[in-house]
């Protein structure tokens, strides 16, 4: 299972998140869509972020284990909160669509 923290303050303002294992979806031999889709949606924020909204991140991954961190450097500017917005919303949508047992989101007050 993947579970996907997302770190906020008391305020609401997002300070990161962090994803921590495989979804384990797919049968033997499979590829696994779940974990994929986790993937892109994961990565392509970060880099949008860094891209489109000129954040300053900090981030590690493992690939072997499915860990992935990002730390943001400051608060986010308008058009990087509606990156976030999306990414939460898409990865809420596959929990929904796959299943709790495969993908569950969790926010965390830091």
């Amino acid at each position: 299972m993947t579970t996907i923290v997302i770190q906020k303050t008391k305020s609401g303002s997002y300070q990161g998140f962090y994803c921590m294992g495989h979804a384990g979806y797919a049968k033997k031999h499979e590829k696994d869509i779940l974990c994929a889709s986790i993937s892109t949606l994961t990565i392509c924020t970060i880099n949008a972020l860094e891209q489109l909204g000129g954040e300053m991140l900090q981030y590690e991954a493992n690939e072997d284990t499915g860990f992935l961190k990002c730390d943001f450097q400051s608060n986010l500017q308008e058009k990087s909160v509606f990156l976030m917005d999306a990414m939460v919303f898409s990865l809420e949508s596959l929990a929904e669509e796959y299943g709790k047992k495969y993908l569950q989101i969790k926010f965390e007050e830091v």
